[in-house]
């Protein structure tokens, strides 16, 4: 079936298109589970995309070492497992395969090079207006789609973000953000600053110390640190069993105990533990734990140095917020992702300022005028693949009774006609 009722070539003529059924805005694993649901249902819909491929930041912001931190069973997509022959947790690489796969089987064609624009509701009429600039080859062309539903797939991971720092402008090394960071390969023997502690701060520092660099890793906060398997047992697995029996606060504690038995004590190393427990943290603010895969070896052995907080920096250099001095040659900033939602979404009631719906998981998914939202649950794949279900479902149900009624009142019509005659 097909995803639209509109040809190429009327989209490239055409500035204004109707679109009979939702909009799905980004074409990640979260649009793509939503888009899968909806064929299952027999909806049509336009999934946009501002990349040239689909899972863009998998595909272009993410480092070559990288691997899935979860159990491959805790990241597939609804109705389409892993193949089995792929590892517990599987590479970047792999994900990506997996990813096309998906999009194939369900026969999902995102138009690519599309970015929205702005996103409002209509509600005179009660249509989403979505305007898009979609780029080919060297030409642009303003589009604006009108629907009844929109889904907001972007997630939690839509923009960089890059903090300013005093004098940074002024450092002659190399400095990039961690999503345009690839490999350590060609750091080699260079002192490189690593700003930041999350998962990704980790895994860069520890790529650079395998390719023989000289990693400092800027630890601002506090950070939770805990083992990524507990007697061959993945860590967040065991934990997602804690959770069908134990109140959080004690699978929390419990989590605690069992890193600090098995990773010792962390805080000697410069890595502060925060107040609230790991899960609840995860919960309420979304900053995840760390799952070690072999950094905190190399902090303990010095490798990779921890440092607090920057000052400011200067040529080939910076200065630490304790007055200490590094000589550097470059700078990776860890420093995270953010929503995009808020620069495009003409809405204020269902997201916050900061771009996450302001309803918390599982009632995040849904909210007024035909408005979805997926991949904003802070509980990963997992989560997103239960909302893309539910969103799926409650469009179908919506889509199929206004197909319904829209059949009744044209065969109502037709026999006003006969009747006439």
């Amino acid at each position: 079936m097909p995803q639209s009722f509109i040809t190429n070539d009327e989209f490239l003529s055409s500035r204004c298109i109707w679109v009979n059924g939702p909009v799905i805005v980004g074409a990640g694993p979260s649009g793509l589970a939503v888009a899968a649901g909806l064929k299952n249902q027999g909806v049509p819909f336009i999934i946009l995309e501002r990349a040239n491929c689909i899972a863009s930041l998998w595909q272009n912001r993410t480092y070559d070492r990288l691997k899935l931190h979860l159990p491959k069973q805790f990241c597939q997509l609804p109705n389409f497992p892993f193949p089995e022959d792929f590892p517990e947790y599987p590479t970047k690489y792999q994900f990506i395969t997996y990813l096309e796969s998906y999009a194939k089987q369900f026969d999902i064609n995102p138009r690519f090079n599309e970015t929205v624009q702005s996103a409002k509701y209509d509600e005179t009429f009660g249509f989403w207006r979505i305007k898009t600039i979609s780029s080919s080859d060297s030409s642009f062309c303003e589009v604006e789609y009108i629907c009844r539903w929109l889904v907001v797939a972007t997630g939690e991971n839509a923009e960089k973000i890059e903090p300013e720092f005093e004098g940074l402008q002024h450092f002659e090394g190399n400095a990039m953000h961690a999503g345009d960071y690839k490999s350590g390969a060609s750091y080699r023997g260079k002192r490189v600053l690593v700003v930041g502690c999350g998962n990704s701060g980790m895994e860069v520092s520890l790529d650079l110390c395998n390719h023989n660099a000289k990693p400092s890793m800027v630890v601002r906060s506090s950070v939770h640190v805990l083992p990524r398997e507990v007697l061959g047992k993945s860590t967040f697995q065991l934990a997602v069993l804690m959770m069908k029996y134990f109140p959080l606060w004690l699978v929390d504690k419990i989590l605690l105990i069992l890193a600090r038995l098995i990773l010792g004590n962390v805080e000697k190393y410069g890595l502060k533990r925060p107040p609230t427990g790991p899960i609840e943290l995860k919960n309420t603010e979304g900053k995840t734990p760390v799952l070690d895969i072999g950094a905190l070896q190399k902090i303990r052995s010095g490798d990779i140095k921890v440092v607090p907080g920057i000052k400011k920096f200067s040529p080939g250099k910076v200065e630490l917020v304790n007055g200490q001095v590094l000589e550097i040659d470059s700078v990776v900033l860890a420093t995270g992702y953010r929503s995009n939602v808020p620069s495009w979404l003409k809405e204020n009631e269902f997201f916050s300022e900061n771009g996450i719906p302001k309803n918390p998981f599982p009632n995040g998914w849904k909210g007024k005028g035909g408005l979805y939202a997926v991949g904003f649950t802070r509980r990963g794949l997992s989560g997103a693949s239960l909302d893309a279900m539910s969103v799926a479902l409650d469009i179908a149900k919506s889509w199929k009774e206004e197909t319904k009624q829209k059949k009744k009142s044209i065969a109502s019509r037709h026999r006003r006609c006969i009747s006439h005659f």
